[in-house]
């Protein structure tokens, strides 16, 4: 594993469209140019885009952005006025970047804005439209030594925020209370927050739960699923909690998960498919009996983004390769209870997957105002 740098980065973009026979990458100001260049241009209505050729690549952008561009990248420009419009500068990529050859292959990046992808899709007539995420993003999959050095720190920052939650956390608190708690932790080390989902009792049957007013309570169990972002690069971890004691039934259900989990880790190394990672955390859930209630994909990849490839799901036959960063969060959610997730992001290594987080799994349990916090399981 090494550092890549930009023009490697450009190289293995270009190998991948060769490899899948595409023309031309048409990418909006975001994530796919900044992992390409180290940063993207202001976004905002103009049109500004990177093009990418198999043998060149050219930014079409506004000219009021375009000394900041200059400074950052020695691609070549073909800027635009407001006064002029951007019609003559996107003719003027087009032509220095696709090949004569038509019909072309083309990948879109879905993100960008509609207007952006008409605007290019009106001068390439009959043009075989593919999305950047199976190019660029494919491309993107396998970190470098920076790139897992910086998702390592913050890692270790999401730890410290978890940490602060449990700590802090006691009956009487709203789920807001914690998450806003969640938050500052972060920010007090340069991160900013993402998402803090805090779901206190049946709140945790929900999966994507947004947290609100609801009131903790005894007995209740609480997920705490918490990601930010610094310096270019995402955490997330899940961790569970209950205040003074379990639910009944806990026990069984998080023990469940766990083996889950572990199953997970067991299948995944390199060589093998991202589904059968999944069919491993779900064979673990379905022979327990509890499979209706598994009701996501076992993970997801990370990186730039809080979701990006590999997807880790029953139908993905992605081939898992040593450096790839993805998540392993299988969970169990019981409609009017509570619900069950635990979530690792892993490096995947030669040997197998290396665990970002330094945190155990254990169920760590809340104890009443003016007691001393315990893990116990």
């Amino acid at each position: 594993m090494q550092y890549i740098t930009i023009k490697q980065r450009l190289a293995r973009l270009r190998h991948r469209m060769t490899d899948d026979g595409v023309d031309l990458l048409v990418l909006g100001p975001g994530t796919y140019v900044e992992w390409l260049l180290g940063f993207h241009p202001y976004p905002d209505e103009r049109l500004s885009l990177l093009l990418v050729g198999r043998q060149q690549a050219m930014f079409v952008m506004p000219a009021l952005n375009a000394a900041d561009t200059q400074a950052r990248s020695d691609l070549p420009l073909a800027t635009w006025t407001d006064a002029q419009g951007p019609a003559q500068a996107l003719q003027t990529a087009l032509a220095a970047t696709c090949p004569p050859e038509v019909p072309l292959r083309v990948g879109l990046d879905e993100a960008m804005r509609t207007d952006f992808a008409l605007a290019v899709l009106d001068r390439l007539p009959g043009a075989n439209v593919v999305m950047a995420r199976d190019v660029a993003g494919a491309a993107r999959m396998l970190k470098d030594e920076e790139e897992y050095r910086l998702l390592k720190e913050n890692a270790a920052i999401a730890d410290r925020a978890m940490l602060h939650a449990l700590a802090t956390m006691r009956p009487g608190m709203t789920e807001a209370e914690v998450a806003e708690g969640i938050a500052g932790a972060f920010a007090a080390e340069g991160a900013k927050v993402k998402f803090a989902v805090v779901a206190t009792g049946p709140n945790g049957a929900l999966p994507h739960h947004h947290t609100g007013a609801a009131v903790l309570s005894p007995g209740d169990a609480v997920v705490i699923d918490i990601g930010a972002r610094r310096d270019g690069y995402c955490s997330d971890i899940t961790r569970m909690a209950v205040l003074e004691h379990e639910p009944e039934g806990y026990a069984e259900i998080h023990a469940i998960v766990e083996a889950a989990v572990q199953a997970a880790l067991k299948a995944a190394r390199p060589g093998a498919t991202a589904s059968s990672v999944d069919r491993a955390a779900r064979g673990v859930i379905e022979q327990a009996g509890y499979g209706p209630y598994f009701v996501h994909r076992t993970g997801h990849g990370l990186g730039m983004e809080g979701h990006e490839a590999p997807f880790i799901t029953e139908t993905s036959e992605t081939i898992l390769e040593a450096g790839m960063v993805f998540s392993i969060e299988p969970g169990i959610y019981l409609p009017g209870r509570f619900g069950i997730r635990l979530e690792e992001i892993v490096f995947l290594r030669d040997d197998g997957p290396e665990i970002l987080s330094d945190l155990p799994r254990t169920l760590s349990v809340i104890p009443p105002h003016g007691q001393d916090q315990t893990d116990d399981r």
